[in-house]
């Protein structure tokens, strides 16, 4: 394996047993992401994004194939990867700063490094200011709007210092300016991070995809179909790149893969009647 790969995926399935059958979620993934890169995940829903970014989570277990990080196979969660789900997943008694706090604590603790409790709270209130929450620290997540949370949870995953940030649809429920705010966000701290972290990011918004990714997975059911350069130069925000003849060829190209998945399963479904 090369230095710089961080995660490599080979021949991945998994399947599930329900009712005396079997379901095939995932067959014969392949992927090798870098140290530092931004992965975007994108495909209609059920085609599998959530399902393979569980597995790098270590929820699921695979059912056959090797998916390693850092040359060794997951095996369960790990200290080196933190997670951003759509739900903000904020435990609601606990403040904004000691929600991230705790993780800080915890994380550090599972990886055999001493920290303080003041320590981990420095650390917290430090990432609180970057996402701009400084003066909500003491606040409940039952006191804080959708994006807020979703910035405390950013703030949490980035303050536990993983390698791996694994962010599943985290601004799906979101309003299209917060939306925006928020992706301008991450991919600031993400630039700004001097351990730049590796990022695998399931979205289903094209635009999203584009303005984040340094490669874009698209998957059909069970497979990944194509990995894509996105080759737009960075630092990006919108509305700029959206003028850009790079950026909307790309989305074309995206656009038709997603057309003519369409046709296909119309077909296969046409062919069953």
């Amino acid at each position: 394996m090369e230095d710089n790969t961080i995660i490599e995926i080979k021949n991945l399935s998994l399947s599930y047993e329900s009712d005396n059958s079997t379901y095939e979620a995932l067959k014969d993934i392949n992927l090798t992401i870098k140290r530092g890169e931004f992965i975007c995940i994108v495909g209609s829903s059920g085609c599998g994004k959530s399902t393979l970014l569980s597995v790098l989570e270590g929820l699921n277990i695979k059912s056959s194939g090797s998916v390693k990080i850092n040359g060794k196979e997951i095996n369960g969660a790990g200290a080196e990867r933190a997670v951003v789900f759509q739900s903000y997943s904020l435990f609601p008694w606990m403040t904004a700063l000691q929600n991230v706090s705790f993780a800080v604590y915890e994380t550090y603790k599972k990886r055999g490094q001493k920290i303080s409790k003041k320590k981990a709270s420095e650390i917290a209130l430090s990432f609180l200011r970057k996402v701009e929450l400084n003066t909500f620290e003491n606040k409940l997540p039952g006191e804080l709007s959708g994006g807020m949370q979703q910035r405390v949870a950013i703030a949490r995953a980035m303050a536990c210092d993983p390698e791996i940030l694994l962010m599943d649809e985290p601004f799906g429920a979101l309003d299209a300016k917060i939306r925006e705010n928020l992706q301008n966000l991450l991919l600031k701290m993400w630039r700004e991070d001097e351990k730049k972290k590796t990022v695998v990011f399931v979205t289903h918004d094209l635009n999203e995809a584009e303005l984040l990714a340094d490669r874009i997975v698209f998957m059909v059911p069970k497979h990944i179909h194509a990995v894509i350069d996105d080759n737009l130069p960075r630092p990006r925000n919108y509305p700029l790149i959206q003028e850009s003849k790079e950026y909307k060829e790309l989305y074309q190209k995206l656009v038709k893969y997603f057309y003519n998945e369409s046709l296909e399963l119309m077909d296969i479904e046409g062919a069953n009647l």
